[in-house]
């Protein structure tokens, strides 16, 4: 699987889960990325914002609530073809999850 590559990205927590999509989005769209996957933390909210999206088709809804002793925190997995400009997918990632 030489073709491909991925990387985990770890981040804080947003303010609202609203505008996450459309950000999610661009960064996909703009970085030809193939798959997003994982989970973000929304602040003030008892659950975890489950995150998937395969090409530009994002899904995203609250899948459990955060255990009794868990970091909360985001991280997503991002995929895509090898060559991947991680340093600036990080970037922008750290920009929308703020």
């Amino acid at each position: 699987h030489d073709e491909f590559e991925s990387f985990v990205f770890a981040g804080g927590s947003v303010a609202s889960a609203h505008p996450l999509g459309a950000k999610l989005g661009a960064i996909i769209e703009k970085y030809d990325i193939l798959r997003l996957k994982g989970f973000v933390d929304v602040a003030g909210k008892p659950m975890r914002l489950l995150v998937q999206a395969v090409g530009n088709r994002i899904e995203h809804y609250f899948d459990r609530e955060w255990r009794d002793g868990e970091k909360r925190g985001s991280q997503l997995v991002v995929i895509g073809l090898a060559g991947l400009d991680r340093a600036a997918i990080e970037r922008e990632l750290a920009e929308a999850l703020s």
